[in-house]
């Protein structure tokens, strides 16, 4: 079947975006491919297109439920009815039925965490997969900005379900985690396509700032000088709901807040009315962005700064996905880097925490594996170990954990010794008096590129005068309005449903 065709009839474009159709025909070659395409250049057709074209089973393992379902929702709001998502929120009798009928999906999504399960293996052994997809693959290296110990174990479920055909797909990946990536997945002389990060597109500005109020009132300032959507992010969940209130008691009406503690259904609410254009601005946090389909976002704006370049770039790229002129802008004040080294350190256990949960599993006799929920929230409350810490042990506790309490400290040292190094090195770019650009090229290993004349506030740009190269924004409300409406009916008609069965 011709690629181009199928490209037309199934996702209605004439023409492919920069590295889809190199890695398409890379997989249609038998190669195992690792791509790194920036964000909002499509990377999800190049899984989606060749399901169409090798009429067999594509795994999708995504690390965010949020991300999964809503790729899979896309997916049947275009007409793709062969969509399964695999994760906790199924009922028992559910899965059942899903399992029963596994052979039947073209398209089937689940996390790392789903695949630890050996019920799953073994459907899934069962039936011909003609693509193994590995979606954000940086969170497989230990030397990613946002490593799952999850992941780990891919390699091992690769070679279980007979080595299929694998797509690795990132965003954001220096030359060390994409050699970690290949490793760890064991795909041997992966074909690499690595595209540019930069985005052209997107002026870069960073402002100093030398307080809160400060940064409360600038925030203020650009979101009413600059056009269309925006988003705002924020390290805090309590400082993103206090400035998105801010905003609205000053006369910003569209505006809400968005982060991981809130309840599933106002999280897809918000982020349907942001989608729609209903919600102009959203005050988030990183758990926002992934997935979210929206081409227009015109501008973010970082009220904290996050702690690697990777993290930087993944957010920045939610702008400007329609290829217009758009803006991030940083606002950063001395000391922000307190709270990305303070979120850093509560990622892994201390070394108190690893000796007491050993001593601990130890003197029990009792598995980690094996707790009873109420018997691992114990666990925590007794050792202060929050949800990240206590996948840490999960992953890593095997057999005689005590043979392996100085391995787990030497690895947490060193992954936190990393983490920190990359924060210098954002701090390092932060505080640099060269082009914006080409310090993020230099980070990854990229040669220089043409100048740009809508650059970064080194080269003369500044938030001012944004307005005079502005894309015009329009949306029509009325229509919005409608189909958001629909689009939230068929989610919520879909949990209530699936409720029910």
């Amino acid at each position: 079947m011709n690629m181009e065709r199928v490209l037309k009839e199934k996702f209605g474009f004439d023409e492919f975006r920069p590295g889809q159709k190199e890695v398409v025909e890379s997989l249609m070659s038998g190669r195992h491919t690792l791509a790194m395409l920036p964000t909002g250049s499509g990377k999800s057709l190049c899984y989606q297109l060749p399901a169409y074209l090798v009429n067999k089973t594509v795994i999708i393992v995504s690390p965010l439920l949020s991300l999964m379902q809503d790729q899979a929702d896309q997916l049947k709001m275009s007409g793709e009815k062969s969509v399964l998502t695999l994760n906790s929120f199924l009922t028992l009798n559910q899965k059942r039925k899903a399992f029963d009928r596994l052979h039947s999906y073209r398209f089937i999504f689940l996390s790392p965490e789903m695949l630890s399960i050996d019920g799953v293996i073994k459907s899934l052994k069962s039936i011909e997969i003609g693509l193994f997809v590995i979606d954000e693959a940086h969170c497989i290296s230990q030397w990613g900005y946002d490593f799952r110990p999850d992941y780990l174990n891919l390699g091992e479920v690769r070679r279980e379900l007979n080595n299929p055909l694998t797509l690795a797909l990132t965003a954001t990946a220096t030359d060390e985690v994409r050699r970690d990536i290949v490793v760890k997945l064991n795909i041997g002389q992966a074909e690499e396509m690595v595209s540019s990060v930069d985005r052209e597109n997107i002026a870069i500005i960073i402002e100093r700032m030398f307080s809160y109020d400060e940064k409360l009132a600038r925030v203020l300032e650009l979101v009413r000088k600059f056009n269309g959507s925006g988003i705002i992010y924020f390290s805090s969940k309590k400082v993103a709901e206090s400035v998105a209130g801010f905003l609205q008691d000053n006369g910003i009406d569209s505006v809400n807040y968005y982060h991981g503690g809130m309840e599933q259904e106002q999280r897809m609410l918000i982020q349907q009315q942001f989608i729609s254009g209903q919600l102009k601005i959203i005050c988030a946090t990183s758990a926002f962005g992934m997935g979210v389909n929206k081409s227009d976002v015109r501008y973010v704006i970082h009220f904290h700064i996050p702690s690697t370049m990777e993290a930087y770039l993944q957010e920045i790229g939610r702008a400007g996905r329609d290829r217009k002129q758009s803006v991030a802008v940083l606002l950063y004040s001395e000391g922000d880097e307190g709270l990305p080294l303070h979120l850093m350190e509560q990622q892994l256990p201390t070394d108190s925490q690893i000796d007491g949960v050993c001593s601990f599993l130890n003197e029990s006799q009792k598995n980690l594996a094996n707790l009873t929920p109420s018997e691992k929230e114990q666990l925590s409350l007794s050792f202060s170990l929050n949800e990240i810490q206590l996948r840490f042990f999960t992953q890593f506790i095997m057999g005689n954990n005590q043979d392996q309490v100085a391995e787990m400290k030497e690895y947490c040292q060193k992954r936190k010794t990393s983490n920190q190094e990359k924060l210098h090195k954002f701090l390092h770019w932060i505080y640099a008096q060269e082009c914006r650009r080409s310090g993020i090229l230099d980070y990854f290993g990229e040669k220089h590129r043409e100048a740009n004349p809508i650059c970064c506030d080194i080269c003369g740009m500044d938030a001012e005068k944004m307005a005079d190269v502005w894309p015009e924004v329009k949306v029509d409300p009325a229509n919005s309005f409608s189909t958001w409406k629909k689009e939230l009916a068929y989610i919520l008609l879909k949990k209530e449903n699936g409720n029910e069965k």
